[in-house]
């Protein structure tokens, strides 16, 4: 019997892998069965025991609460509407085109400007193009949303290979790099000449690698997690690289063990995630209480219903070995390479990785625009979307 989380989820188009140049349109149509199962999946987990930080200072010290695991799955299995937010999604064009011998899935939704800058957005990990709904349209249609048409954008965001309706890689290889190369192909492919790229978490490394290796068309690159190394000693420190330094010191000691394990081993994560709707969610959701502005609660900073719609992503796609093995092929391999072309940097208080703007001048040699926000993580577009889109707006003025 075929196991419903294995059928793949239909496109209302013909084969899109028949001509390697096709762009074909493509819409989402989960099929009832794959809804059924997981509703049966739901209803017949098995708990673990609840942690021993339970009614501490620290509850989430050892994971994801068990009583607030709990709350989530029961309002996935008994009030969450899936076709809600297959509807959200359908209502921005997407399609799929064949890179590099790879299907690649994507929103590309056109501004009504005709001098709009091209822009492609890219997600990282546990993220999705779900994080970008919430800005689509005030990027596009800037007058509609109370601003300047001089700052509309022609919206292209992919989901990574291995992620959402992407194809999964099959060999190795498909690292930063060559999503670098393939996001650029892909521009060109859309017919645009001159185009920029905007990124967070692994987002940010392929925009990076964009600015480094794929520069030709690039007008330039904004980040919301920049990777940079410190460049001044621990005594030569202001408060904000002391408190970045600090921050990055907790998350290789607390809150980096899903990187190891994802970059050592996602074969052996990814059969308990597959089979298991509240694995993938706790695995996912733990990620949303540790890095967004959410005062000790992920539904604080976003509802329970936007943090189910991310990880059905992943649920409906089977996504959580392919997902993880981004971090096989590329966690371990970080480039530092300088960045010269013209660069934005936003900061956002609650992000993983942090920098002052000298340690950032240090890598990005033409950074045009720096800015340090009071409120937000590292989910921006999630979770701050008016923060996100002046950020991005300011940041490009000048690059356009």
């Amino acid at each position: 019997m075929t196991d419903p989380t294995d059928m793949p989820t239909p496109a209302a188009t013909a084969d899109d892998t028949a001509d390697d140049t096709a762009v074909m349109p493509f819409r989402i149509d989960v099929p009832d069965a794959q809804l059924d199962d997981l509703a049966r999946r739901l209803h017949h987990t098995r708990w673990p025991d609840e942690e021993t930080v339970a009614g501490t200072d620290r509850p989430w010290e050892q994971g994801m609460r068990l009583r607030v695991a709990q709350e989530l799955a029961e309002h996935w299995a008994n009030g969450y509407d899936w076709r809600r937010a297959e509807r959200s999604l359908n209502s921005h064009p997407q399609f799929r085109t064949v890179i590099d011998g790879l299907g690649i899935h994507f929103l590309h939704v056109r501004s009504p400007v005709g001098t709009a800058l091209p822009l492609v957005l890219t997600h990282g990990w546990p993220g999705s193009i779900v994080e970008f709904l919430k800005v689509i349209g005030p990027l596009t249609d800037p007058a509609a949303h109370g601003g300047d048409p001089a700052d509309a954008f022609h919206v292209v965001a992919p989901s990574l290979p291995g992620y959402g309706w992407s194809d999964k890689p099959v060999h190795t290889g498909w690292g930063v790099p060559r999503i670098a190369a393939a996001w650029e192909l892909l521009m060109l492919r859309l017919g645009y000449d001159r185009f920029a790229a905007q990124g967070g978490d692994w987002g940010s490394m392929v925009t990076m690698a964009m600015g480094v290796h794929r520069t030709e068309h690039l007008a330039g690159i904004h980040v919301n997690m920049p990777i940079v190394i410190p460049t001044t000693a621990p005594e030569e420190m202001t408060a904000t690289e002391r408190a970045a330094s600090e921050a990055l010191s907790h998350y290789m000691e607390w809150d980096g063990g899903y990187s190891n394990q994802q970059s050592t081993r996602p074969q052996t994560l990814g059969y308990g995630l597959a089979d298991s709707p509240v694995g993938q969610m706790t695995w996912i959701v733990e990620k949303f209480w540790s890095w967004t502005d959410c005062d000790g609660d992920p539904r604080n900073a976003l509802s329970p219903d936007e943090l189910l719609d991310n990880v059905m992503v992943y649920w409906l796609t089977n996504s959580a070995a392919s997902s993880a093995r981004l971090y096989w092929e590329s966690f371990k391999q970080i480039d530092f390479s300088p960045i010269g072309v013209p660069s934005a940097i936003s900061v956002f208080p609650h992000e993983i990785f942090r920098t002052s703007r000298r340690w950032a001048e240090a890598r990005f040699t033409d950074l045009r625009h720096f800015d340090e926000l009071d409120h937000g993580g590292h989910f921006a577009a999630f979770e701050q979307p008016e923060l996100f889109v002046a950020e991005v707006r300011a940041a490009f003025r000048s690059m356009r």
